[in-house]
């Protein structure tokens, strides 16, 4: 995180639910009741900045319908609400909340399941035989919590994925269209 105030670490992984750490870790776990009460999953809290640091809630529809400039506006009502009693953060900030957008970030073992066969950058806390940056194919999570990876060498990684610091789709065509709303049947 450039110039965060959190430890580097934006999320770790367990289960099929986010993790974060520190405040961020604080601020999920105070409003993600009230995310999925309403119909929604957290997929990332992020607190970045010094002086006026941006706080930033990434959420998808628990149907996987896409989100609306209408669901954005009913989340920050509503985490703004939790926060402004709440109030884990020492200082005044700015509240984003967002869709995860296409090249989203993979923040659980379900979003692996659910992009396999998409391209994916990862960036590992723990490096894996000295080696801390992947690129390749998704190829879904085990249930053993590891997220796999086909590189482009042909070869297959298992990446665990509660060591995982970042990891998101790249923009690709095939990204594209498999994200476009699909038509209507009558």
């Amino acid at each position: 995180m450039e110039g965060g105030l959190g430890n580097g670490a934006a999320f770790l992984i367990l289960n099929d639910t986010p993790r974060h750490d520190g405040v961020e870790g604080k601020i999920a776990a105070l409003i993600a009741p009230s995310l999925e009460a309403m119909g929604y999953e957290l997929v990332r809290v992020r607190l970045s900045g010094k002086e006026r640091p941006t706080l930033q809630i990434m959420a998808d529809r628990a149907d996987q319908t896409p989100i609306t400039v209408e669901d954005c506006e009913a989340i920050s009502r509503q985490v703004s609400a939790i926060l402004d009693v709440e109030d884990p953060i020492p200082s005044a900030y700015v509240l984003e909340v967002s869709s995860p957008g296409i090249d989203r970030p993979l923040t659980r073992a379900k979003d692996w399941n659910r992009f396999a066969g998409h391209l994916a950058r990862v960036e590992m806390a723990v490096p894996i035989d000295g080696r801390r940056r992947f690129s390749g194919v998704a190829l879904g999570a085990e249930p053993g919590g590891a997220a796999r990876l086909k590189l482009d060498d042909g070869t297959e990684v298992a990446l665990p994925l509660a060591d995982i610091r970042s990891a998101r789709l790249v923009l690709t065509d095939a990204l594209i269209d498999a994200s476009r709303p699909k038509p209507a049947v009558t």
